[in-house]
């Protein structure tokens, strides 16, 4: 069983790191036995800027999506900046939807965040549960917020315990509600869907097509040659130079 724990803290030590173990060990013990992997976003902040520009992850970030892809369980804290997650914190997962759409679809996560007052508290249910719902995750019902008087008080120490119960269980009966494959998985599968143990093995089960060319016309012909919805990615974007062209007269 593998947990993986991403993190958003810029400073160094953080409380938004000190949340992520916290749930992580909480969530271990729940499930008896796990292996636990913590991906600093702020390491990677340079490689989740790039991708935006080029289309492509670096070595780096290409490995912190292959973990996120291949986890049985994600654990997400972000701190809170003006009143919702982190532009960084965002920006890693635009990053990883735009590359593979359905990366996260029927994975378990456990939302958390921090923050310098209790008002910010509504960050979970009104921005990080609609995110992580959009990329078709499964949330745990228990969010854990952290102020900073609740450091060391006993309530903190009872929602990690009850989240990290229902991501327990939820991990424990997920796979069987995960998507069935909606396709044969295509022979020039990408580098990601080639990760060892279980990454390659849920992307198996799960039916997920590979992003980038050719992934438009995989997501076609599984109903009756219908095409599906498309999800956001980078290859959609019509340039607004285009858009603007074809607006003017005799464009």
């Amino acid at each position: 069983m593998s947990v993986v724990v991403v993190s958003a803290g810029l400073s160094v030590p953080s409380s938004t790191r000190l949340l992520g173990d916290r749930l992580a060990e909480a969530a271990s013990a729940s499930l008896g036995q796990a292996d636990v992997r913590v991906i600093e976003l702020r390491d990677l902040a340079v490689e989740i800027a790039h991708v935006f520009t080029n289309g492509f992850p670096g070595p780096g970030l290409s490995d912190a999506f292959d973990a996120v892809t291949g986890a049985d369980a994600l654990i997400v804290v972000t701190p809170v900046f003006s009143a919702s997650y982190s532009g960084l914190f965002k920006s890693f997962f635009d990053a990883l939807s735009a590359t593979d759409p359905e990366a996260l679809t029927g994975t378990p996560v456990l939302i958390a965040a921090t923050g310098g007052s209790v008002r910010h508290s509504l960050v979970l249910d009104h921005a990080l549960r609609p995110l992580f719902s959009y990329l078709r995750a499964v949330v745990v019902p228990t969010g854990v917020y952290a102020a900073s008087e609740d450091w060391g008080a006993e309530g903190l120490n009872a929602r990690i315990a009850r989240a990290a119960t229902e991501l327990a269980a939820l991990t424990a009966t997920t796979p069987a509600t995960r998507p069935l494959p909606r396709q044969a998985a295509p022979a020039d599968r990408p580098r990601r869907d080639a990760a060892p143990g279980g990454s390659e093995a849920r992307q198996v089960s799960s039916g997920r097509e590979p992003a980038g060319q050719g992934g438009a016309e995989a997501r076609q012909g599984a109903a009756g040659g219908a095409p599906l919805p498309k999800r956001d990615s980078f290859e959609d974007v019509t340039p607004f130079e285009e858009r603007l062209a074809a607006l003017r007269p005799g464009g």
